[in-house]
């Protein structure tokens, strides 16, 4: 799940971790400090009373405790229901158990390093353990092993005590309400079934999936929403990759569960598959730190070259029209000087959300650098780009900001205003580089007009 706001002042870096986990990992390693190591301070964090989650704004403390309760209610519910575990349960766990932890043991380095670059979401490959636990095993089963993967994931990732304690808790409640809501529609023994069977079997697997998934999203969904100051639904639900990886690792579970019960010693075989397939989700996420900015999430001007000139191609086969836009925001400094640079970040990770909330999903949306920013509006004619710069003017001249000033007291920033240049393909420009220069040009011409104001470009003699 997406990004929760580290409390400032932080040398913390904010990550968060798919399926139903999220993490706060330390930017340095343990050292010493003035008598005292880390390793101490950690001990002492660990202290409920020294717990950072108590400087966090009340509704989020308020909505974390209250889903911890919930949680034991479901809990309790789950367990009631639950059969007594007996010698195959128990076998079946042990095979789960040891693929999970080869899997967390085998991909430790690689964890770190992928938690550390994460400032958004981080998929968890362990549903491939947890999911097959809530088909197979009874729910105290399927719990006991969310507790058992838990625990060997705070030592490959450092994160605060409340942090730990609720993801895993959201973790293993998913785990038990989908237990509880397979066993409910009565499944047929797997290794006696019929081709029809099957089909239905295959029906009640995608159910347990929802739920599964269901209950996470609302248990670390809503706490990312309420602990982010400008919540979007891509950092609280990630995006469509972040998506489409969770929803592979939770079929390939159901495959382990299948595994499990015709084939055990072929579980071997998915602990490999999920050794491998960490690796490449290591190498997506490198393919993609490379074309995004950090700061705002949006494409970096790399990231936004090669999609607009992919973009431009395709428009100019077409024979149609588009619009590059270049965002200016004005007395950016004034910001940066009067509340602090992490205000400024605030301002500027607001701004990109706020772009893309009013931008098509065919924009092209990215950051230039600085305080600037570039959309390109394919199919956009003068007349399209105009509408779309005044709306973009507006939407940024109303924001209200929640941030932090100098001295770390809570702060609004609103009012802020942007002077946007347009450029338009193929009336200013007909390359990439040229409706650049042209859209820049105007932005200068906008801004000495007075700033907050949306400028074209001149049309070349």
């Amino acid at each position: 799940m997406p990004l929760i706001p580290q409390d400032r002042p932080s040398p913390e870096i904010v990550t968060s971790e798919l399926p139903g986990t999220y993490a706060v990992n330390r930017a340095a390693q343990p050292h010493t400090r003035g008598g005292r190591t880390q390793s101490t301070d950690r001990r002492q964090s660990l202290l409920p009373r020294n717990w950072a989650l108590w400087t966090r704004p009340r509704r989020f403390v308020v909505f974390l405790l209250t889903m911890e309760v919930l949680a034991v209610v479901g809990f309790a519910v789950a367990f009631l229901r639950a059969p007594t575990p007996d010698g195959s349960d128990w076998l079946e766990f042990a095979i789960l158990a040891a693929g999970a932890s080869a899997h967390i043991q085998l991909t430790r380095r690689q964890e770190e390093r992928r938690r550390n670059r994460t400032k958004t979401v981080l998929i968890d490959l362990t549903a491939v353990w947890v999911f097959p636990a809530t088909l197979v095993l009874p729910a105290t089963l399927a719990v006991l092993l969310v507790a058992l993967i838990r625990v060997q994931r705070w030592f490959t990732a450092r994160r605060p005590a409340h942090n730990f304690v609720y993801s895993s808790v959201a973790h293993g409640l998913a785990a038990a309400l989908a237990n509880l809501s397979y066993t409910a529609m009565s499944p047929q023994d797997w290794s006696t079934m019929t081709a029809g069977g099957s089909l239905r079997e295959f029906g009640l697997v995608l159910v347990t999936a929802a739920v599964y998934e269901a209950v996470q999203i609302v248990y670390v969904g809503g706490i990312l929403a309420l602990g982010s100051t400008s919540p979007t639904v891509r950092t609280v639900l990630g995006s469509k990759a972040d998506n489409l990886l969770e929803a592979i690792t939770t079929g390939l579970g159901a495959v382990t569960a299948v595994l499990v019960v015709v084939m055990p010693p072929a579980v071997a075989i998915m602990a490999v598959v999920t050794v491998v397939f960490n690796r490449l989700a290591e190498i997506d996420q490198l393919q993609d730190a490379v074309v995004t900015d950090p700061k705002t999430g949006l494409l970096n001007m790399r990231g936004w070259t090669e999609s607009a000139d992919r973009a431009l191609n395709r428009i100019r086969r077409a024979g149609s029209t588009l619009a590059v836009l270049m965002v200016d925001l004005d007395h950016f400094k004034w910001i940066n000087d009067t509340f602090g640079h992490p205000a400024g970040d605030d301002v500027l990770a607001a701004v990109a959300s706020a772009l893309s909330s009013v931008t098509r999903p065919a924009d092209v949306v990215g950051r230039f650098g600085g305080e600037e920013f570039l959309l390109l509006l394919p199919d956009a004619d003068t007349a399209a780009a105009e509408l779309a710069a005044e709306r973009v003017r507006t939407t940024i001249a109303g924001l209200r900001i929640p941030t932090t000033d100098k001295r770390g007291a809570q702060a609004t920033i609103s009012g802020r205003t942007a002077s946007i240049g347009v450029a338009t393909f193929p009336r200013h420009a007909d390359d990439l580089d040229g409706l650049l220069q042209a859209a820049d040009s105007a932005v200068y011409e906008a801004k000495e007009a007075g700033r907050n104001r949306v400028s074209f470009a001149s049309v070349p003699s």
